[in-house]
């Protein structure tokens, strides 16, 4: 078996660099996933940010263990002293319909990014954290180009995003920022040379505390000091599944990846396959836009480490004086379960996962955006390289289909065979023009190469 090379697949060519840079000043998997989404943070505010959440999966060459830890959003509400106002109505299209999603005070979860990436840090880490802040940290006194597949995504999320103090870093001079425009938050740098100095404390128990819990109660939340001194990274259940040989490992994801890739049928061979690949894929329910980004990093020992995070839309809190967004996480009603409670974590799409190879090895780390959607991309990426023998790239650029109650959303160019098979199946074939964020945004490094989402102006970096 082939052995995975050491290497970095982000959302922006941006994020990409932080990661590979700090892999050759000698940091593991970890370090440089941990540099990637901070860099994230500044450069892909769009999607996530320091005031959002997420969860990893760390794969150690040596024993071949595999972790996952959670540090998504919490339910606030333990301090017992605030009701939560209203939350704020905006509509976003998505698809070319409108869609109700709810921002604002009451819409914020505790934020769990920079205790996570502390985590990831402190337990598979190498260098020293200001090392591993410090490409995120630079970013951020200049700001960074936007891609174009960024600015389209903007475009839909802009009436969440450019809301309140939003509107002067989105829509600066009442302009919507477009592809080549710098993104700059105003402020952020200086919360990034407190993070370097201080550690992720300083938003739990530190001096970002206090103004994270003023900001979201003036603006009519219900978070509270004791919801940040509580939080904590957890631990999670890793599921197995296994694909054409290999064993997938993440954890149980609220659209069940793994369980799905259970379901696969026996055969897997094209054209035959689809039918069977759209049964498993089957998806019901609104498709919220999902604005998650994900890092995918592979070190020279062989380790692994991927990491995917949010923001939801943005909840238009920001600190002040610090350029960090909150999230809305409390506003997106497909995550609103009916056991949630004051210090529980929520639900969540997201599913980093790594494949092992029938030797043991490392064969894929992969993680993706795009809500119920990363169940679609990651499936498909796998049945790539996988199954089909294809070169990451390929895998990952390739059109692809995705199943929403009886309706196959397909992208151009994908085999006619294959769509004739679903018609004659009984599923309805929705055609759409171009390749489109819509359809989730991987990220990979594995045995068949490095490569990022174009859908999302994703690359892929070998050392």
């Amino acid at each position: 078996m082939k052995s995975v090379a050491a290497g970095v697949a982000a959302s922006h060519p941006a994020t990409a660099q932080a990661g590979l840079q700090v892999l050759r000043e000698g940091g593991t998997a970890a370090d440089a996933a941990v540099a990637a989404v901070l860099a994230c943070c500044v450069a892909e505010t769009i999607f996530t940010g320091l005031g959002g959440g997420g969860f990893a999966t760390y794969f150690e060459a040596a024993t071949g263990k595999v972790t996952c830890l959670d540090f998504f959003v919490a339910v606030p509400g333990l301090d017992g002293d605030r009701e939560p106002g209203p939350m704020i109505s905006v509509d976003v299209f998505f698809g070319g319909l409108p869609q109700v999603y709810s921002i604002g005070g009451a819409s914020v979860a505790v934020p769990g990014v920079p205790a996570g990436c502390g985590e990831v840090h402190r337990r598979w880490g190498r260098l020293p954290w200001a090392d591993v802040v410090a490409p995120a940290a630079e970013m951020a006194k200049s700001g960074v180009p936007i891609p174009d597949a960024h600015a389209r995504t903007l475009d839909a999320c802009a009436p969440a995003l450019a809301w309140g103090e939003g509107a002067t870093v989105y829509t600066p001079h009442g302009r919507r920022l477009v592809d080549g425009d710098i993104l700059f938050h105003p402020g952020l740098a200086t919360a990034f040379d407190a993070l370097a100095v201080v550690g992720p404390s300083i938003f739990y128990t530190g001096d970002f505390a206090p103004i994270l819990v003023g900001a979201v109660r003036d603006a009519g939340g219900a978070l509270g000091p004791r919801d940040l001194a509580e939080y904590a990274v957890v631990e999670t259940h890793v599921d197995r599944a296994t694909l054409g040989g290999y064993e997938v490992r993440a954890r149980h994801d609220l659209n069940r990846v793994v369980d799905t890739i259970g379901r696969l049928p026996a055969d897997l061979s094209r054209p035959g396959r689809a039918v069977g690949v759209a049964d498993a894929l089957h998806d019901r329910g609104r498709q919220k836009i999902g604005d998650t980004t994900n890092v995918s990093v592979v070190d020279g020992e062989g380790n692994a480490c991927v990491i995917t995070t949010t923001l939801g839309l943005g909840s238009g809190v920001w600190l002040p004086g610090l350029g960090i967004n909150l999230n809305s996480m409390l506003g997106e009603g497909e995550l609103i379960t009916d056991d949630l409670a004051p210090g529980k974590r929520m639900s969540s799409n997201m599913c980093p996962l790594v494949v092992i190879d029938p030797d043991g090895r490392l064969a894929v780390a992969a993680g993706s955006a795009g809500a119920s959607r990363i169940r679609t991309a990651l499936i498909d990426t796998l049945l790539g390289v996988l199954v089909d023998g294809v070169d990451m790239e390929t895998a990952i650029a390739r059109p692809r289909f995705h199943v929403v109650d009886d309706t196959v959303h397909v992208e151009p160019g994908y085999p006619r065979d294959e769509l004739a098979a679903l018609a004659n199946a009984g599923w309805r074939i929705n055609q759409w023009s171009g390749l489109n964020h819509y359809f989730g945004g991987a990220n990979a490094v594995g045995q068949a190469g490095a490569a990022g989402d174009p859908r999302r102006a994703g690359v892929g970096l070998l050392l």
